[in-house]
């Protein structure tokens, strides 16, 4: 199985959110996140910006960033 991890990307500093992400949802006002064992997680203001394959990392980046 893949092991998924998310990532906060805010002024080029990573901060890890979640590790072994089975699954991710857009919603209207961020990311939803969930794995088999824990609560899904929704992080608010957040939008999709890279996911690496090969690393196994889904980075996502605070809309405040994006716009300026």
């Amino acid at each position: 199985m893949c092991q998924i991890s998310v990532v906060v990307e805010r002024q080029g500093e990573r901060e890890k959110v979640m590790e072994n992400v089975t699954g991710l949802s857009i919603t209207d006002t961020g990311v939803r996140l969930s794995t088999f064992f824990e609560e899904p997680l929704t992080l608010e203001n957040v939008t999709l910006s890279n996911i690496d394959f090969l690393e196994g990392t889904v980075v996502l980046t605070p809309v405040d960033q994006m716009e300026g």
